[in-house]
């Protein structure tokens, strides 16, 4: 049996995960977490072999936050389950160390297949990713400059489309105020635009917010 953790701010999400999956013969969620700082206490008291994380996750501040969940319980796969652009978020994730990234959109049944797949050692993405970054090499310069942006910048580039400032943005994500402002130059720059104003539409326009 494949034991599972479900971590997501929602409980709608968790009663319909719970739901489906009460009767599955070789899925078992075996534990439900609403916040990030609990996941930790979960996988050091129990044996979780996937953890399905939204990356709106409350407490969930940034990519390399999963980075270090990885690094800490190695023998626990990471499957994002969200509701986030795929093709900017995907690649970034796969890239990050999970095993794989289902969309919400998706059906349950999808959600399965990738769990089992992925505690066989796959990585997974679903087909709707696939077929976007099949895309990705066919589009105009404009729509793949978000392939330039790192982790971090498109992190940092979501919270200031949300409209936080920089001194926000630096306590969320535990750096110096001065470094949210580098940040913020090297999208400036990336993004081929001079201001926050016409930053945050590029953000909108490549659907990164």
């Amino acid at each position: 049996m494949i034991k599972v953790c479900l971590a997501d701010s929602l409980p709608v999400v968790h009663f319909g995960v719970k739901s489906y999956f009460k009767d599955h013969s070789d899925i078992s969620i075996v534990a439900n977490v609403g916040s990030f700082l609990m996941i930790r206490d979960i996988l050091l008291t129990k044996e979780i072999d996937v953890l399905i994380l939204d990356l709106e996750l409350e407490g969930l501040a940034s990519i390399f936050e999963i980075k270090s969940i990885l690094k800490n319980f190695p023998k626990t796969k990471i499957i994002i389950f969200s509701g986030l652009s795929e093709q900017i978020y995907a690649p970034n994730a796969i890239k990050a160390g999970v095993s794989g990234y289902v969309h919400k959109k998706e059906k349950l049944e999808t959600l399965g297949q990738s769990i089992v797949k992925v505690h066989q050692g796959k990585i997974i993405m679903n087909e709707t990713v696939k077929k976007n970054l099949a895309l990705i090499a066919k589009q105009s310069k404009s729509e793949r400059l978000y392939r330039k942006l790192s982790n971090r910048e498109v992190e940092v580039l979501r919270y200031l489309s949300g409209g936080k400032k920089n001194h926000e943005i630096a306590e969320i994500l535990g750096l110096n105020e001065k470094t949210i402002s580098t940040y913020k130059l090297r999208l400036l720059t990336k993004l081929n635009v001079t201001n926050l104003v016409d930053l945050v539409e590029k953000a909108k326009k490549l659907e990164i917010v």
